[in-house]
Parts: C-alpha cells; sequence; structure tokens
C-alpha cells in the first residue's frame, strides 16, 4: 500500500460533444489530478451519494454495501490499481473475519461505493506519475514557450489559472476519437 496515494473526488465533468461523463480525482494533498472516464450511471451515483442524495429504493451501490455490513466485512478502500491498454483497474478492500479480501472492480463502482461507504480513495503512484495532470506546471511549461514569466506564487494560484485544464477536459473531442479507436483495436480509456 506504500505505493498508493489518497485522492479525493475533486468533480465530475460532462463532455460538451459527446455527454460522457470524467471523473477528477485530486490527490490529496497536492494539485495533481487524475481524469478517469465513468459512465452515465456511475457518475449520477457518486453524484447523488457526494451530495447525500436518498433514494426510495436502494442503487447497485447501496445494496453492495449493505451485502457487506449484514456479512460484518468492513470496507477499509478502494483502489485504482493499474492501468493496461487505456483501461483502468480498480480494487476493493474489506476485512472479513479478521483477514483482508481484494475484490476486482471498475474503479467508477469502487468510487460509487467509496462514497457511500466514507473510505479512502487510492491511486497507483504509478498511475499517478504516468497519467496525472498538473495544472500549474503545464501552464508553466505554456508560459515559458511564449517567453512568459512562469513563476506564480502559490497564493496567487486562483480558479482562471486550471481553466487550461477545464478547457481541455470540455474540448476533448470524443466522436472523432471513438472512429480512431475502431482502428486500434477498441483502444480506449474504458472502466
Amino acid at each position: 500500500m506504500s505505493d498508493m496515494v489518497e485522492v479525493v473526488i475533486d468533480s465530475i465533468r460532462v463532455s460538451l460533444i459527446s455527454q460522457q461523463r470524467i471523473v477528477i480525482l485530486r490527490e490529496v494533498g497536492a494539485d495533481r489530478y487524475l481524469p478517469i472516464w465513468i459512465g452515465i450511471y456511475e457518475a449520477e451515483a457518486i453524484a447523488l451519494a457526494l451530495q447525500d442524495v436518498e433514494v426510495a429504493r436502494p442503487l447497485t451501490w447501496d445494496l453492495l454495501k449493505n451485502v457487506f455490513s449484514l456479512m460484518e466485512a468492513q470496507i477499509l478502500r478502494v483502489e485504482v490499481t493499474s492501468l493496461h491498454e487505456d483501461t483502468y483497474y480498480g480494487n476493493i478492500v474489506v476485512e472479513l473475519d479478521g483477514r483482508n479480501i481484494d475484490i476486482d472492480s471498475r474503479p467508477s463502482d469502487a468510487i460509487a461505493l467509496a462514497v457511500r461507504a466514507h473510505v479512502p480513495i487510492l491511486v497507483s503512484r504509478p498511475i499517478l506519475d504516468s497519467v496525472g495532470v498538473t495544472p500549474e506546471e503545464d501552464m508553466q511549461e505554456t508560459a515559458q514557450g511564449k517567453g512568459q514569466n512562469a513563476e506564480t506564487p502559490a497564493s496567487e494560484v486562483n480558479e482562471e489559472n486550471l481553466s487550461v485544464f477545464k478547457d481541455f477536459l470540455e474540448n476533448l473531442d470524443i466522436d472523432d476519437e471513438d472512429k480512431g479507436d475502431e482502428e486500434d483495436n477498441g483502444k480506449k480509456k474504458k472502466l
């Protein structure tokens, strides 16, 4: 677990072009982000739990949490463990009868469960190192390329400085990516 980094849900975004959802995870204590494409239903389930909205009947993730509870299994944490061929893999870690059990899961389902169970979300450090996004560094590289002063004190960083990251996510053309994916044998970030 030492090679894992704790993250929190920063936001859930909707692509204006395709209406696909992206959960943005933010490293605790840092400004490094991990965007993960998720399904519409998983995004809605995460958003409902984040807003403490109660539904009339249990959703799948509520049901799973209730089953763990009835079996006297404690959900310890959820993990995004690896990335293979643009597909993220997750894990739900539970304690049952004094032993830890790893349950293979899509990260989106694990995150929806974590929000309900109020447990930590962890991401493998190699994933964050390879595909994590740090907006300030990206902005400094852009500013240096344009000959501007790239040094911005941390106290002056604000929401406007994150607009580069927001613009990137909002302007992704998923339709073109899907066409290219068919040619690339389905290589797309999926959950």
